[in-house]
């Protein structure tokens, strides 16, 4: 790739979130389909929002719509989507906004390779626990008693692991926990890091 070179903008994160009168960075929600990871990620939105703090939020089906809509479900393909997801959401931080993904994200491998994009300092990692008992119960899009039924494969919880992370930044039982709660919680963990330094 030795025609391509990087432009120097005049403007760049630092000024954009100097601006915004907040800091930038990525805040990824991991779990099982169904286990919360959006409606939380929109109830902390809305939070921030509130607080007038400038966020996007991104998520899987939204990618898949679009951007990443020639992409299947096989692990090689998995890997792929979540790149691209990363590298949408540093842009995004770039721009001064606070990112907020939900993406099941479902090995360590995956949400290494996203740290490593966006960066460690900018990344924060929110595991929705929930189990897949639970998950199947509320199978709110019906893709579960597919996946039973052999008609959706690679589906995670049933015919393709979810690693469980090993150190999250936060972690959220969705069966224990009010999701109003658990919102102000994550929000709690935000606010030192929104401060300009």
């Amino acid at each position: 790739m030795s025609n391509i070179q990087t432009f120097n903008f005049s403007l760049g994160r630092k000024e954009r979130n100097k601006l915004n009168n907040h800091t930038s960075f990525v805040v990824w929600f991991t779990g099982l389909s169904g286990s919360g990871k959006s409606t939380l990620a929109n109830m902390v939105e809305r939070l921030l929002y509130e607080a007038k703090v400038r966020t996007f939020v991104l998520d899987g089906d939204s990618l898949r719509n679009g951007l990443n809509k020639d992409l299947n479900f096989s692990t090689k393909e998995r890997e792929e989507n979540l790149r691209v997801a990363a590298e949408v959401a540093k842009i995004l931080v770039n721009s001064g906004s606070v990112v907020l993904a939900s993406f099941i994200s479902p090995k360590h491998t995956h949400r290494d390779m996203v740290k490593e994009i966006i960066g460690k300092d900018d990344f924060i990692e929110v595991f929705v626990n929930t189990s897949l008992e639970t998950c199947e119960e509320r199978d709110v899009k019906g893709l579960y008693k597919k996946a039973r039924a052999g008609e959706i494969k690679n589906f995670t919880g049933i015919d393709s692991p979810y690693e469980k992370p090993l150190n999250p930044d936060i972690e959220i039982n969705t069966e224990r926990e009010n999701l109003e709660e658990a919102a102000q919680r994550i929000l709690k963990l935000l606010q030192k890091k929104l401060e300009l330094k």
